[in-house]
């Protein structure tokens, strides 16, 4: 285990940017009973924790998410700004940017009643196979963490704390509750605890989320690594489980655990007061976890007699949001591919545009798992292309292909409420006896509750959840009902039962795990068109249940694939340009679990090739948050990879397409050309999950391999081109000084445009095991064309040291190291040598 106190350099100045009156927290601490103390460390409820009126501390609430503010209520009816991906704001590479979003999420969470946000998820990418690769940042140390401490500042800034997660080893979701990372110590330290460190000592991160993986034999909300690495740093804030991560009792209790969620069931309850009272968990570890949670409560407001330690942020307007979701999204598009400069298009050129592919009309915006949220609107290409070009361009849409391969939820346009004759459904709430307890109306077939039903309806009162809505066909052929949950269900047509079904996981699989991707049960419908169906579905609550979620779903007669795919074709040849929309899904992108292959779903990668044979002006638009392989990416003259990118995605791309904006990022994560062996496996082996790459993950592993990857780390076109006309290299690294790199750079190109420098470290002749190069640091310049820019690149002292397991410490190891500065890892443009004793 390291001793993390070599690691890493002291908190306590940003720390104390964060005081409160220490004094009259033990104060208030000293009033309260065992029974008391114990009770703040767990859930009231899903999110929220338990008040205690004694002392004036009041409900605090967290919610998820890393794309947007979830708040208690997950559904339509309480929207939240979309924001892009961490992928998509990590390949900004501008922490200003970055830090400006998570003051827009603190003054979503305090429009929304939150005052903890369980985000960035700061774990690497580890491989591309990855279930939450898109809600990661990047499979660089230095990337992630200064990005994820960008976030964080600039959530915390808004008097909201930021929960840094998942503590650690957590980049895998297969046997995600079980599996043991086994990972060697250096490799823990310079690649998987580095972001965590830059985050927590560099921002001052109020909360920290344990993971539910083991760790060289340690369940992470017990692993002595807590205290050993976490308040060795001198972090006075507070560890939180992430949802139902904790286990023993005892264990948990004498870690540095602090909160166990969600509540009000679990290991810190009654049987953490018992475990205190026969001396198995000392009342000062409880003290301490009380305490801990007590400071945190203050800083965010919600103990009386203590201000928030930053000003609260007020929620942005609407106009607001949309024009810097919209930025942003721009500016983390990766324009990897612009053969003879196809983009941007030119307006004045274009009279007829195909817009192309299963994401044209319906974008994707973020991912599966705990990071969706219910934006209030999302654009889609084909709606920010409308808004752009104007009724005087006239866009051809084509789906070509189909993706999903489950039920989608229904949506209003399918269905309408019984009762109030709206689009919708309705919904009502039984009790044993049939009597209706509650209702609402829904836009949505997407239905969660947690704790109650709405108003005043506990869960614990209803007996069954009916979900009602007439469907109309809006054309002939077969339609496809059905619904997606666990449990007892019983779906009637016109009042005729049609569907009486047990829906159970596969044996073992986690209750998390298994909510978020459900098993199903649909009937099939023969409609001609205007006929019209009343279907109702029922779902029996569970007792004991405080969760309960299901998913209504309506499918319309499908086209024949073939069909779909010539009327594409056919669309592209009479355009002036096609664009081609492709991407993933919730299917084989998301939380719960990881991906088997990187190939495009369906059959979108012979669309592709299709559509640029029957028009060579063909610009493909890649809608993943994740890598995906491409094998046709050499065909094509232009290729835009635009992430998962928030609810402006639409107008943000047809900014870039029409070059009203530059395609702003660089890739913060190495793009395969193939699937291979240089992609490390997320399947654990007899529970155990080897880390056997060490520290050779991502470019680090292509360039020890010597392979070409399809796009290289840091790779990102722009709309002009720079060449370096000066690089210098400043200061004493073997005197514990940080090294200042300064890079003159000349816009050679016929626009203004913005260019980011990253600074790589190399050690040729190295008696230490190292990677080829690795990213020391990183800065940006912007410059009219014809114009100069300056920029100074700080490489932080340790960037040159190298992690000791033997001594448990950091070790500079003399020589002479090379910095080079470029526009990727492997496009690099000036250099220097630092020598080193």
């Amino acid at each position: 285990m390291p001793d993390s106190a070599q690691t890493v350099s002291p908190a306590v100045t940003v720390f104390q940017s964060a005081r409160v009156d220490e004094a009259e927290l033990a104060r208030r601490l000293a009033a309260l009973s065992l029974e008391q103390k114990v009770h703040l460390l767990t859930g009231q409820d899903w999110w929220a924790m338990h008040m205690e009126p004694a002392i004036g501390l009041g409900r605090l609430v967290m919610s998820d998410g890393p794309a947007g503010v979830r708040g208690e209520l997950w559904d339509e009816r309480d929207p939240s700004a979309n924001v892009p991906s961490a992928t998509a704001l990590a390949a900004t590479w501008d922490e200003d940017r970055v830090q400006r979003i998570g003051r827009l999420l603190a003054g979503e969470a305090r429009r929304k009643g939150v005052d903890v946000l369980l985000a960035p998820t700061v774990n690497l990418h580890r491989t591309p196979y990855g279930g939450r690769h898109f809600e990661c940042f990047s499979e660089d140390p230095l990337l992630t963490g200064r990005i994820g401490a960008a976030y964080v500042r600039g959530v915390q800034s808004g008097g909201v704390a930021a929960t840094v997660k998942h503590f650690v080893g957590n980049e895998t979701e297969t046997q995600r509750f079980t599996y043991n990372a086994i990972i060697d110590e250096r490799t823990l330290v310079e690649l998987y605890i580095a972001p965590f460190d830059a985050i927590v000592n560099g921002a001052g991160a109020w909360a920290v989320m344990a993971a539910y993986n083991s760790v060289n034999g340690h369940t992470m909300t017990e692993h002595p690594m807590l205290a050993a690495v976490l308040h060795t740093w001198g972090y006075d804030g507070i560890v939180v489980s992430d949802w139902y991560a904790a286990r023993d009792t005892v264990r948990a209790g004498n870690a540095a655990l602090d909160v166990a969620m969600p509540g009000p069931p679990g290991p810190f309850g009654d049987a953490l007061v018992a475990a205190v009272r026969d001396g198995r968990v000392s009342e000062s570890a409880v003290d301490d976890k009380a305490l801990r949670y007590l400071r945190l409560a203050a800083r965010v407001g919600r103990l009386n007699g203590f201000p928030p330690v930053t000003a609260i942020e007020l929620p942005q307007s609407d106009e607001q949001v949309a024009a810097e979701l919209r930025s942003t999204a721009a500016a983390g598009f990766v324009l990897v591919r612009n053969e003879g400069a196809v983009l941007p298009l030119r307006r004045e050129e274009l009279r007829r545009v195909a817009v192309i592919g299963p994401n044209a009309e319906v974008a994707r915006t973020l991912g599966g798992g705990s990071a969706t949220v219910f934006p209030p609107y999302t654009i889609s290409p084909v709606d920010g292309l409308r808004a752009a070009l104007g009724a005087d361009v006239e866009i051809g849409v084509a789906v070509g292909v189909t993706t999903h391969t489950r039920l989608q939820p229904a949506m209003a346009r399918d269905m309408t409420d019984p009762a109030s004759g709206e689009p919708g459904l309705e919904v009502r709430f039984l009790a044993a006896d049939g009597a209706v307890l509650g209702t609402e109306h829904r836009s949505s077939g997407a239905l969660f509750w947690t704790g109650n039903f709405g108003g005043d309806v506990p869960v614990t009162d209803v007996a069954t959840v009916e979900v009602r809505g007439r469907l109309r066909a809006v054309r002939a052929g077969e339609w496809t009902v059905g619904v997606q949950g666990l449990g007892a269900y019983v779906v009637s047509v016109n009042d005729e039962q049609v569907i009486d079904a047990i829906l159970l996981p596969p044996e073992g699989t986690p209750i998390i795990e298994a909510g978020m991707h459900p098993p199903s049960v649909v009937t099939r419908l023969e409609l001609a068109e205007g006929d019209e169906r009343d279907i109702t579905a029922r779902h029996a609550v569970a007792d004991g249940t405080s969760i309960v979620g299901l998913t209504f779903c309506v499918q319309e007669p499908q086209r024949e694939a073939a069909d779909d795919l010539e009327a594409a074709v056919a669309l592209a040849r009479d355009a002036d340009v096609a664009i081609v929309v492709v991407g993933t899904t919730a299917e084989v992108e998301s939380e719960g679990f990881d991906r088997d292959s990187l190939a495009l779903p369906g059959d979108q990668d012979e669309l592709v090739r299709r559509v640029v044979a029957a028009n060579p002006r063909t610009i493909v638009v890649v809608n993943a948050g994740a890598p995906v392989l491409m094998p046709w990416a050499d065909d094509v003259p232009a290729v835009l990879l635009t992430w998962f990118s928030g609810q402006e995605y639409g107008n943000a791309l047809a900014d870039v397409l029409l070059g009203l904006v530059e395609p702003g990022g660089r890739l913060p994560t190495t793009w395969p050309a193939v699937e291979g062996p240089l992609l490390p496996a997320c399947t654990p082996v007899d529970g155990r999950l080897v880390y056997g790459e060490g520290l050779h993950i991502g470019y680090r592993a292509y360039e020890k391999g010597g392979v070409e990857p399809r796009y290289w780390f840091g790779h990102g076109l722009g709309y002009t081109d720079w060449e370096y006309a000066a690089f210098t290299a400043m200061g004493n690294v073997a005197e514990g000084e940080d090294l200042v790199v300064r890079a003159v750079l000349r816009n050679t190109g016929t626009r203004a445009g913005r260019d980011v420098v990253q600074v790589y470290v190399s050690r040729p002749l190295s008696s230490v095991e190292r990677p080829v190069r690795w990213l020391g640091g990183f800065g940006s310049v912007t410059a009219a064309a014809g114009r100069d820019a300056i920029v100074d690149v700080r490489i932080p002292a340790r960037a040159f040291q190298h992690y000791d397991p033997h001594t448990h410490s950091w070790r500079l190891e003399p020589g002479t190291f090379t910095v080079s500065a470029g526009r990727s890892v492997a496009d690099l443009r000036a250099e220097a040598t630092v020598a080193v004793g």
